[in-house]
């Protein structure tokens, strides 16, 4: 497919993004703490077939006692798949998907009773010209997770995408990148499989490698999410806790004026809710049948936003990368840093094997502890790359 050129004249009206920069910012949470049902419901989504946060039996008989949450649960008891604070600002027209995340994480782990706190600051933007859509918008957002205790858990900084939602239709890039929608054969399918599983079992127990012993070039055991589907999609959608009905409030931040809490983007037309009527009828606010989660799920919708079919969720391929990395480092290791760039959708009917390197060893870290620098791809059926990412993993020494 072509390049297409330049269009001088479209433009997006940034007088509502401007003024915001640095300032912080409002939005959902959650009323309750969290428990084990919650996030048995993340890792199932995820396909995370870690024993320590679904198995009771398996985890009261670890070092930790009871079921835990993997460190990837930090964004499924946040608002908005964890996107609030970058997606401040009207621009009529627009719609917007995840062009990365980066996350740091403080020791704390969040267990069941837990319920987790957000300070939100709109930090920046930059404008591009991309073949996808032309003049786009990319917005970042830091985010503070503290605990009930005032813990501090981990800090998020995602990358927002916002474009003219009827331009990338028109462009129509993804009716050729995307391909057609993949039929898997038995076979091709007993094959996923065995990656699967042997992945899972690779290491079930738990156990640590230490850094010592890990070496510059070694690989982590390749892993294969899929095959994805309006079932798994939608199944992904229902396990971040503020998507259940009537399971957040809206919070404003004390001194800020106008500081975006439930404000319209500007979405195009089908792709907004309807928070009045909400209060009624909780249909109204949710995005398996209205508003801009729609194109997940849905291959019409999908194509009205530039994006050809249905396809997965950034939020959820940056928690695949941090579960990759967390069951590889064990019961006694910790993702301190992942930083993930989206190269594309995971669509309908694909699959993402994800594969590690250990690309540097750090014995005299910033955090004052040992880490392994782990280089991680994620790639499609056809060897298409969606997500890279460079990640710093604490091992014991």
């Amino acid at each position: 497919m072509a390049d297409h050129p330049t269009n001088e004249s479209l433009t997006l009206d940034l007088s509502d993004i401007e003024w915001r920069v640095g300032q912080q910012v409002g939005g959902g949470q959650l009323w309750e703490p969290c428990n084990k049902t919650d996030i048995r419901r993340w890792v199932m989504a995820l396909d995370y077939v870690n024993p320590l946060h679904w198995d009771q039996r398996f985890a009261q008989n670890t070092k930790f006692g009871d079921i835990i949450a993997p460190q990837s649960f930090a964004v499924a008891l946040d608002y908005g798949h964890g996107n609030n604070q970058a997606c401040v600002g009207r621009i009529d027209g627009q719609h917007m998907i995840f062009g990365g995340e980066e996350w740091w994480w403080y020791g704390t782990h969040v267990r069941p009773g837990d319920q987790l706190f957000q300070e939100r600051i709109f930090t920046g933007y930059k404008v591009a010209d991309t073949r996808f859509a032309g003049p786009t918008l990319f917005q970042r957002g830091d985010t503070i997770h503290r605990n009930q205790r005032g813990d501090l858990i981990a800090r998020s900084t995602p990358t927002c995408i916002r474009y003219l939602a009827k331009e990338a239709e028109k462009r129509g890039m993804y009716q050729t990148t995307a391909g057609a929608l993949k039929h898997w054969t038995n076979a091709e399918l007993i094959e996923i499989e065995q990656v699967r599983r042997d992945w899972f079992l690779s290491n079930r127990e738990g156990k640590s490698p230490h850094f010592e012993e890990v070496q510059v070039g070694d690989k982590l055991p390749r892993r294969v999410v899929g095959p994805h589907s309006i079932a798994s999609f939608t199944t992904e959608y229902r396990a971040f806790i503020f998507n259940i009905w009537g399971s957040f409030y809206w919070k404003t931040v004390e001194g800020v004026k106008d500081c975006w809490v439930n404000q319209d983007m500007g979405w195009i037309e089908g792709f907004s809710f309807d928070e009045e009527g909400a209060m009624i009828d909780p249909r109204l606010r949710d995005g398996l049948y209205v508003g801009p989660s729609r194109g997940h799920i849905d291959d019409t919708k999908a194509s009205e936003i530039g994006m050809h079919r249905a396809y997965g969720y950034g939020a959820t391929m940056a928690a695949w990368n941090t579960d990759y990395l967390a069951f590889w480092a064990g019961h006694d290791g910790l993702v301190r840093h992942a930083k993930s760039e989206f190269r594309g959708p995971a669509f309908e009917g694909d699959v993402t094997y994800i594969e590690g390197e250990v690309i540097e060893k750090i014995e005299k870290s910033e955090w004052g502890v040992p880490l392994v620098r782990i280089n991680v791809r994620m790639t499609n059926q056809d060897g298409k790359t969606i997500v890279t990412s460079v990640n710093e993993v604490e091992l014991p020494y």
